[in-house]
């Protein structure tokens, strides 16, 4: 595959090359005129003014036309924005006040809401509207899903994410409330503090049979250890509480460092007095807590779910209600809300709240204030703050990270351009080189792929969904990065298999312009211009010849 330096300029090869400074950005769909001079057809296409090239082969010229297109990558253009539920009005008066036009439709039915999303570039959303593929591929003008809360499991994100489209959540908006109800639940259970109201508001006066525990000197396990998780475990220690928890992902001295010691949850199960769980609902979450699980548990454990119905597995946990195992259940998050099953709700170990976990004037005020200013801030091209699909654009919001893009994508243009007869594509290798580049690798590989996919599939690809798309087009995708070898600018080298046949070419940034230094084993003296059209001329070294087809005298 792509080697981690440049071959030397071929012996015999001459080069003329006339420029025509085009547009900035380079249009990936590129269209190649070949005119037979006496031998087979080769594929050699490419980008930005005209390249005359010589080498020892057979006599081919060749014409590629780069027409400008809108680069996808931010600043992202926004100019209309739906807001389907009640947010807070700061959200519609910080989009207002930075040129969005907003418009607000509520309780729409999902035939209204359908019909609707068509005229609009950006949805905001909280937990009630059901974006689904339908909506989203009615929504053909939609850049942008905006979730004021946390939880995205209301938004189809595979099917946005096959569009193009951004879907960004506010991660802390709801963080203390959420973390708050956590706590308050713990001490219901600890307390019977619901259990005990009710009966006072039915006239009784019952000491006994409301006898709790107390929470000091008692092991909370906390299963998720991500913004919310960790106030819990704060808030909880001050009540003297041990604090131990699982998470894949938070390094296990960074908890420690708040005073949560991780374990594995086999470890984990055996030693909780009480359990909360703060993880997204995902194929690996739903019923993490189930039969199994409770029966490796302490008798009389007591649960807390403010995160996503479903992570407990309710029927198991009535059973373990039932049976006693399980001593007491807080849940502000049911696996259909409201729940038509009542006989969970209505156990009275069972402490259930209507999904509370947001519902705070602060966390409202914060969520609907923090997904207006993330949007505006995408627009502007400030930066990317909480997407959940598309944390390769945040990276991209620098002047060189956008040459950097348009590179790619020009690189990507021309090899579409020379496999034109050779599809489809069945590997790309995409090599970054130099110090620069080495946090460039990710945003460089799916620029390389709109380049090379763009008409190559019913959907236009973008940073964004490209990867999707490549996959399911059966390319393998390999990206990796090596050190400089001393050349002065950073390199991006691409090499494609369509066919079984290779295609290579290398390609930098140099003055703010994207440039082809290599194609195909031929080495540019003079760097190409990736802008306007080329013409690739391959022949025996022959002055006249070159001379003819330049219509100049050498």
């Amino acid at each position: 595959m792509a080697s981690c330096s440049l071959r030397q300029s071929r012996r015999g090869m001459m080069g003329v090359s006339h420029m025509e400074r085009g547009g900035a950005n380079f249009k990936s769909r590129t269209t190649i005129q070949s005119q037979q001079r006496g031998a087979p057809r080769l594929h050699h296409p490419q980008p930005s003014g005209l390249l005359l090239l010589i080498d020892h082969s057979s006599q081919v010229v060749q014409r590629a036309t780069a027409r400008p297109r809108p680069s996808k990558m931010a600043p992202i253009c926004v100019k209309t924005v739906l807001i389907s539920e009640s947010v807070d009005p700061r959200c519609r008066t910080i989009l207002e006040d930075n040129g969005i036009r907003v418009t607000e439709k509520q309780n729409m039915k999902k035939d209204e809401l359908i019909a609707e999303i068509k005229d609009y570039d950006g949805l905001v959303v909280r937990s009630a509207t059901k974006v689904t593929a339908d909506v989203i591929n009615a929504a053909s003008n939609l850049k942008i899903i905006g979730r004021a809360g946390t939880g995205v499991d209301n938004v189809d994100v595979d099917a946005a994410t096959k569009k193009g489209i951004i879907v960004m959540n506010t991660p802390s908006g709801n963080t203390i409330s959420a973390a708050e109800l956590t706590c308050a639940l713990l001490m219901s259970l600890s307390r019977n503090v619901p259990q005990a109201a009710m009966s006072m508001k039915q006239g009784n006066w019952d000491r006994k049979k409301f006898m709790g525990a107390e929470l000091y000197g008692k092991v909370l396990g906390i299963v998720g250890l991500g913004r919310i998780g960790k106030e819990v475990a704060s808030r909880m220690q001050s009540f003297g509480m041990k604090t131990i928890g699982y998470d894949p992902i938070t390094p296990p001295e960074v908890s420690a460092s708040w005073g949560v010691e991780q374990m594995l949850l086999e470890q984990l199960w055996p030693q909780c007095d009480y359990i909360t769980v703060h993880t997204p609902l995902m194929p690996s979450t739903v019923g993490l807590l189930g039969d199994e699980t409770f029966a490796k548990c302490k008798k009389g454990v007591k649960v807390v779910n403010c995160a996503r119905g479903g992570i407990i597995d309710e029927a198991a946990l009535l059973r373990a209600l039932e049976s006693g195992q399980c001593g007491g259940a807080g849940l502000d998050v049911f696996v259909e809300e409201p729940p038509k099953d009542r006989s969970l709700v209505s156990h009275p170990n069972v402490v259930g709240l209507p999904h509370l976990g947001a519902s705070t004037k602060e966390a409202q005020a914060r969520c609907g204030e923090d997904i207006a200013l993330q949007i505006v801030d995408m627009v502007k091209g400030n930066k990317l703050v909480g997407a959940v699909n598309a944390q390769v654009l945040s990276s991209t919001f620098s002047q060189e990270s956008h040459q950097l893009i348009k590179l790619g994508e020009a690189i990507g243009a021309v090899l579409q351009s020379c496999s034109a007869s050779k599809r489809p594509f069945g590997q790309v290798q995409i090599t970054t080189q130099g110090d620069s580049m080495k946090s460039s690798t990710g945003y460089m590989t799916s620029s390389v792929l709109v380049g090379l996919l763009n008409h190559e599939s019913g959907c236009l690809p973008n940073l964004i969904n490209v990867l999707s798309l490549a996959k399911e087009s059966g390319i393998t995708v390999d990206q990796a990065h090596c050190a400089s070898d001393g050349a002065a600018e950073c390199v991006c080298k691409v090499e494609i298999v369509a066919s079984g046949y290779s295609y290579n070419a290398a390609g930098s940034v140099q003055g703010g312009v994207p440039v082809l230094l290599e194609l195909s084993g031929s080495v540019f003296r003079q760097p190409v211009s990736l802008t306007g059209n080329l013409l690739f001329f391959k022949a025996s070294a022959s002055p006249q010849l070159l001379s003819s087809v330049a219509g100049e005298k050498l």
